[in-house]
């Protein structure tokens, strides 16, 4: 049995999630012998950055305990966007245990995204290992001006095209336009960047997952003015109004929703769900971050997808059954089969 095979069989077999306690893989130890077992078991854990333990605006401390597990899903959707090597909380949890615990609330995979090439290469590995993942390869919309600045961005990219030729990559991203944290000085190598990925997906054939942080007009005009789009554009994170999502409808755009659209402040993210073509929406966590309410500011990861799509439910006035079965063939029809 090969190693695929192997992580399959045991996320199949996971044990069904107890709504109200965390899963057991992202609880603290609580004596030596939990402390190795943890530590063997997390053996494959992602080894990129880790999240700061501090609020971005307020500075203040996060707390770094993972929330409970919610109510599991009568019908099952996928994670549009989880970067299953970033590091939170309080102890490492591997790609393995990350999916069986997603997988007892009806989560049955995510799609994992990059952000650079160590990300990307992370990506694609964890899909070539556990067959509930698919991955998606991209220099992030601030890396690139960092990159073009060091003459290092066409060697970088190079890769990420090399990658993009995997069996498991579905998608491009993610990529587009950050004027959030990226000031004038970089918008032209963003540019740059943004169309290049964007032909890149064209030419492999896969979809394209955009960054837009504080770009929705900018990151339309890009999308305008390119010679051909991806077989999929997805608006990883959705973050706009209902006139962009409008936009969205109006050519075809999907639009990935996540934790965001639960806060108690997100009254236009919420009015662009209500009008969302429901042929177009998916759903995400960006694990590890923008955890839903009421666990805002935690740890966040697939298990918590159905925190989530609830809210999309009751903002869409639709039946949790129905919008779960409309995303999940959005998902398939954006990327492919998901087996």
């Amino acid at each position: 049995m090969s190693q695929q095979q192997r992580n399959l069989a045991e996320a199949e077999s996971s044990p069904a999630a107890v709504p109200g306690e965390t899963p057991p893989a992202y609880r603290p130890a609580q004596s030596d012998d939990d402390a190795r077992s943890i530590a063997a078991a997390a053996s494959g854990a992602g080894s990129g950055p880790a999240r700061d333990q501090t609020e971005e605006k307020s500075g203040k401390k996060r707390r770094l305990q993972y929330p409970p597990a919610p109510e599991p899903l009568s019908v099952p959707v996928i994670d549009n966007h989880a970067h299953l090597d970033f590091r939170d909380g309080q102890i490492a949890v591997s790609v393995q245990q990350a999916l069986e615990a997603a997988r007892a609330v009806g989560v049955l995979g995510a799609l994992c995204v990059g952000y650079d090439v160590a990300s990307s290469e992370f990506s694609v590995t964890a899909a070539e290992e556990h067959p509930q993942l698919k991955a998606a390869v991209a220099l992030h919309p601030n890396d690139a001006p960092v990159l073009a600045a060091q003459g290092g961005y066409d060697a970088a990219f190079a890769r990420i095209a090399e990658l993009a030729r995997h069996d498991q990559v579905v998608a491009i991203g993610e990529t587009g336009l950050d004027f959030y944290r990226t000031g004038e000085e970089g918008i032209a190598a963003q540019r740059r960047s943004f169309e290049d990925h964007i032909a890149l997906a064209v030419e492999r054939g896969l979809a394209l997952q955009i960054h837009d942080r504080d770009a929705h007009a900018e990151v339309v005009q890009v999308l305008d003015a390119a010679p051909a789009l991806p077989r999929a554009v997805v608006f990883h994170c959705f973050s706009g109004d209902a006139e962009l999502a409008r936009i969205c409808n109006a050519n075809g755009w999907y639009m990935s929703f996540a934790g965001t659209v639960t806060f108690k402040n997100a009254h236009a993210l919420r009015e662009a769900l209500a009008v969302a073509d429901p042929q177009l929406i998916l759903v995400e966590t960006d694990t590890p971050f923008l955890t839903p309410h009421p666990h805002r500011g935690q740890p966040n990861a697939p298990y918590l997808i159905p925190q989530t799509i609830r809210l999309m439910a009751e903002v869409r006035e639709t039946g949790l059954d129905s919008l779960c079965q409309q995303v999940m063939l959005n998902t398939t029809q954006a990327y492919g089969s998901w087996t």
